[in-house]
């Protein structure tokens, strides 16, 4: 790695989540805030929409058109040039609590996790599912007994998903069939003791995912040996990762203190940090 620590870009946000390399800026949600924030290389922080129950996971159809989830309400929607948000699909039938992160295919096929309890209430566990959607807007379930789906990853080649259980502290892999459907699913590392949360992939076929319970992103390869953990400065802990720039070798950390909206709105400690790493990104998103 060229750098030590990781740099912070832009700070003052309330919780930044969700974060993707798209046309040369750094998208991502500010959850609490309702605002989803694209980055420019030159640190400008331009709001491209409000997305007033929240919003989570992004990414974009094959047209380009950019596609949010929208959390309290657990719809899937998508940002029309003409109309503004409209909805692609409600994922109520299959979420049985706030919708979260996402990930969109190649053909437009998006999946969605939630939390599927109320962690921060103190709600006793209960697993999840996720949802897929599919370009015409159809839902289905495409896996069930997740652990808190939380980031997920497609391979280059379309044929593996990968998703962080973050209750489960392990990231959980699947085979993509033709139509969408998920298959053979089978552990892919374990990550004892952490909390497995927003993640990426390098080109070298490893993932950089953060550790929600800590101050640090990890770089894991299949069955789980750890290469590198990055520990940031301060009170804020890790939520996401995401690699992007030019040549995608900036790893990009999505940090903040609380998880609370309480908190965060006293206390906008939410910062977008940034380090070089030698492994450019690849896959989805």
């Amino acid at each position: 790695m060229t750098d030590v620590t990781p740099t912070v870009i832009l700070d003052g946000l309330r919780f930044p989540e969700g974060p993707r390399w798209h046309d040369g800026r750094l998208w991502f949600s500010d959850q609490h805030e309702g605002r989803v924030i694209a980055l420019s290389p030159d640190g400008d922080a331009t709001t491209i929409v409000e997305v007033p129950h929240g919003p989570s996971g992004l990414g974009w159809t094959p047209d380009g058109d950019l596609l949010v989830v929208s959390m309290r309400d657990q719809r899937l929607l998508r940002l029309d040039r003409d109309d503004g948000l409209v909805e692609v699909a409600d994922l109520s039938a299959i979420a049985t609590y706030h919708c979260n992160d996402m990930v969109v295919d190649a053909v437009g096929r998006a999946y969605v996790g939630n939390f599927g309890f109320d962690f921060e209430a103190g709600d006793a566990f209960s697993a999840t599912a996720l949802a897929r959607v599919d370009p015409d807007g159809t839902v289905t379930t495409a896996a069930t007994d997740l652990a808190f789906p939380n980031g997920t990853v497609i391979t280059p080649d379309g044929g593996t998903l990968i998703i962080a259980e973050s209750f489960a502290a392990q990231l959980s892999a699947f085979t993509v069939e033709a139509d969408g459907s998920l298959t053979d699913r089978r552990v892919w590392a374990a990550v004892p003791d952490a909390a497995p949360d927003g993640c990426c992939l390098d080109a070298d076929g490893a993932i950089w995912v953060a550790d929600a319970l800590g101050h640090q992103v990890l770089r894991v390869r299949e069955g789980g040996a750890i290469t590198d953990a990055i520990t940031i400065d301060g009170a804020n802990r890790v939520f996401a990762a995401m690699l992007g720039g030019p040549e995608r070798r900036t790893l990009y950390l999505c940090t903040a203190p609380s998880t609370l909206p309480a908190d965060t709105k006293t206390d906008r400690g939410g910062r977008i940090e940034a380090i070089t790493v030698e492994v450019p990104g690849a896959g989805l998103p």
